[in-house]
């Protein structure tokens, strides 16, 4: 598997390590968006969050839990962001969670500024949705 994730995770390409337990790695992401942006990866591969045993779950919020105590004490506030799968901005297939340090000087805003084409749900079309989410 060519992923790069996973050869950071087996050593093979070098990173800068925050934290690593047996099942999950955090590391400073190496296209920062902000200094002390890091990311979190399980060790094992998963495409998306769905994916992960229970344990490589666990171990990966438990992880992401201790950093981003850590990071935020960078700017006193972190986005925690997770993409998950290719339409939704999953730039690499490897469930990673970013940690973002923010400050009101950083330019970018709210996730809701991220969507310049939102819908205007009627109450049948919100409990249509919600009832497609909770039949799956």
């Amino acid at each position: 598997m060519d992923c790069i994730f996973c050869k950071i995770a087996k050593g093979e390409i070098k990173a800068r390590t925050i934290l690593e337990t047996q099942k999950s790695l955090a590391f400073l992401d190496a296209f920062p968006l902000a200094p002390g942006h890091s990311l979190v990866i399980p060790k094992n591969h998963y495409e998306k969050i769905q994916d992960l045993s229970s344990a490589d779950n666990a171990d990966l919020f438990e992880t992401v839990h201790k950093v981003v105590s850590l990071v935020d004490k960078i700017t006193g506030s972190t986005l925690v962001a997770v993409h998950n799968g290719k339409e939704s901005g999953q730039e690499i297939p490897h469930v990673h969670v970013h940690l973002v340090p923010r400050s009101s000087r950083d330019s970018a805003g709210p996730i809701h500024s991220m969507f310049s084409k939102r819908p205007s749900l009627s109450d049948k079309e919100f409990d249509d949705v919600l009832n497609k989410i909770k039949s799956n």
